[in-house]
Order: structure tokens, then sequence, then C-alpha cells
């Protein structure tokens, strides 16, 4: 039984690898290209915006939850949307319209729509096929997934692109899709009956009138986490944006950036991804969050401190080891909470909101970034998102203890 569940777990983490590939390499790593070919921190933020369409992650849960698309309901809409994006990312492999900005935005923008959308019915079957004591560990999983996409995404692709040319990233990014594909006809849902392992103590003891995205606020502690959802990540999220231009300024060659932060950061978020879960389970959520919180912090204080000081490379890849550790830990805990606010029976559609909330503040805060950085530079702006994670962590320290005490009754963490 554990090996069949350690398989599926893999299989969910190749899906999420796959669908956040192209968008990771767009949004992350392509800023050091487009840093090369002169585009203003401005332009790069605005870049972010094609992010947008994961606002509306709850609208696209809509279909994927009501419709069933021919009898396969959350697996037919994740092979056909994976197909789509596949298409897309091969029209962009011979169309790479980098002096012509306006083009590119809307290329970017198609991708991260499809993949968007994708993401929605994956993680609704992941929550629907997983047991409940094994959502927090597949919410490490994906957030290790996201990070290993971010080596490859924003690392190695780079390195193919330097070497073998621009279309290749993207046909490369096609096949991976198509593997994912096949996984997806692998995986077994559950049936209906018998399937208590797969519902929290908290989604059974849902009302009947708790129908639709109302019901979701009306879940224990909801209003906090919504909360916390919505300001843990952007900060960090925002300071990583901008760490690969920066060494980029500094001087340092693009293979080397692309190396040392798109494939070492990424490995490092990947490891502290799984073991931010397992702090969660040994010492519990209120301990936890505000401790990788406060990390984060750390992080990024690190980073303006080394920015005043005019330190050299070794120094600023020291803050983006802190950082990247802090970004893997804080969005594994974060993915297996959002499993467990997805109430049984509207797992996309909770999904979306939460996602839909969490992608507004993520895409907010690095176009203000960018405005700060081009107003007054690289120290600032990591000190004004260092006094920004600040708050978060008094808020997660003082909302900690609640959360935990509202989730513990479905056997999740400690």
């Amino acid at each position: 039984m554990m090996r069949a569940l350690t398989a599926r777990q893999l299989a969910f983490g190749w899906l999420h690898f796959a669908l956040a590939l192209p968008s990771i390499y767009l949004l992350l790593g392509m800023p050091l290209v487009l840093r090369e070919q002169g585009w203003s921190g401005t332009q790069i933020g605005l870049l972010q915006l094609a992010g947008l369409p994961a606002v509306l992650k709850l609208v696209m849960a809509v279909p994927v939850e009501r419709c069933r698309l021919g009898g396969g309901g959350y697996r037919a809409w994740a092979g056909l949307l994976g197909l789509l994006l596949g298409l897309a990312l091969l029209g962009l492999a011979y169309d790479f319209p980098l002096a012509q900005p306006p083009r590119f935005y809307a290329w970017v923008l198609l991708i991260s729509w499809l993949a968007t959308w994708a993401d929605v019915p994956v993680n609704a079957l992941a929550i629907r096929c997983l047991p409940v004591e094994e959502r927090l560990r597949a919410g490490g999983i994906r957030s290790a997934a996201l990070f290993l996409a971010a080596v490859v995404g924003g690392g190695l692709l780079l390195v193919v692109h330097e070497r073998s040319g621009e279309a290749v990233p993207f046909v490369l990014m096609a096949l991976l899709l198509a593997v994912g594909g096949l996984l997806l006809r692998w995986i077994s849902v559950p049936a209906e009956a018998g399937r208590q392992r797969y519902v929290s103590a908290a989604e059974a003891v849902q009302p009947v009138s708790h129908k639709g995205a109302m019901g979701f606020v009306r879940q224990p502690a909801a209003g906090l986490w919504v909360a916390l959802l919505m300001l843990l990540f952007p900060f960090v999220g925002a300071g990583w944006v901008y760490l690969k231009p920066l060494l980029l300024d500094l001087g340092m060659p693009v293979e080397q950036v692309a190396w040392w932060v798109g494939v070492g950061g990424g490995i490092a978020g990947a490891l502290a991804s799984l073991a931010g879960q397992r702090l969660a389970r040994s010492v519990g959520l209120g301990r936890a969050l505000p401790l990788l919180a406060a990390l984060a912090t750390l992080a990024l204080a690190t980073l303006g401190g080394v920015g005043y000081m005019a330190a050299g490379h070794a120094l600023w890849l020291v803050g983006a080891g802190l950082l990247a550790c802090a970004m893997g830990a804080l969005s594994g805990v974060m993915f297996g909470l959002m499993m467990h606010f997805a109430r049984s029976g509207y797992q996309a559609l909770d999904y979306g909101l939460q996602a839909s909330l969490f992608t507004l503040s993520r895409l907010a805060v690095p176009v203000l970034a960018g405005i700060l950085l081009d107003r007054l530079g690289y120290p600032a702006m990591f000190t004004a998102l260092a006094l920004g994670m600040a708050a978060v962590t008094v808020m997660a320290l003082l909302g900690g203890s609640i959360l935990q005490g509202a989730i513990s009754k479905s056997g999740e963490v400690r």
C-alpha cells in the first residue's frame, strides 16, 4: 500500500513539475535574458503580470468542477489542457519576439493561462486520490517539484538557450508534458465507497449548507489562513524574481548565474521543501510557521545588508541560499494546508479560490518591487521586502497556534 502511495505521490510530483516549468522558465528564467537584451526593471516586473490568469483560478475551477468532459472528470480536463499547453509551447518555439514586447507578452500570457488552468484539475485529482495523512507530505513533494522546475527552468534551460538556441527549451518542455499525459492515464481514482481515508475530520463535519465558495470561508480558522496565504510568500517571491538580474548587474556571467542561482538555489529550495513539511509534522504548525517566516525575513534582510555593504559575489550567494531555503520550506507547508482547506466534493473550487488569492498578492509585490528598484536600487528594495516579511512573521507568531488547533482534528499534523 505504501509503495502504491509513494508511486502516486511521485506521479503527481512529475505533473506539477511539467506544468510549472513553462511559467518558471518564462517568468523567472527569462528575466536574466531580458536584462541582457536591455529590458528595464519595470518591464521585467510587468512581465510578471502575465501570471494574472492564476488570479482567475476560481473562475477556471467552475467548469472543471461542473462539467465532466466526456465522463473523464478531472483527469480528462488535465489531459486536454496539457495538450493545448504543449501546442502553445511549440508555437512560441518558432516565434520568439524579444524585440517586440507586446507580442512576447501575449505568448507568455497564453502559456501562463493554459498552465494555470491545467493546474486546477491536477491538484483537485491529487486531493481526491491521496489520503488525509498524506496531504502535508504531498505539499512538500509539490513544492520540491516546483523547485526542481526552478532548477531546470531557472538554470538548465537557460544554459540550453545559450548553447543550443531559443527553440530547444520549448520543445523539451512540450516533451515533458507528453510524459505527464501518460502518467495521468496510470493514476487510479478511488471509488466513492470506502473513501473515509480521503476525507478529513474537518471535511466530514461540514454542514450540507456549506456549498460553493462561501462554504470555504465558514471553515474553522479559514479567515486567518486566507491572510497568511496571501502574505507568507509574495515578499520572498519578489526577492527571488530580481535576484538573477541583480547578479547580472554585478557583472556575473549569464551562465554562472544560471548555475549558481537557478540550479543551486533550486536544489536548495527542493530539499528545504521536504524539510519544511517534516518540521511542521514534528514541532507543529504553531511553531513551524513563525520559524519559517523568520528565516525568510533573515534572508531578505541579509540581501539588503549586503547591498548596502557593496560586498562581493560570495555574500550575495549566501543571501540567495537563505532565500531559496525559506521559499522552499514555506511553500511546502502552504501547499499542504491548501489541500487541507479543500472540502470534499469541492476540491477544484476550493483549490481554485485559494490559488487565486495566493496569486493576487504574489503578482502585485514584484511590480511594486520593480518600481522601487528603478528608483532606489537593490538595497532599498530588499530592505523594504524584509520589513514586510517581518510584519508577516509577527502575524504567524500570533496566529500559528490558532491555525494548528483548527486543523489538528484531521490528524494531518501534531
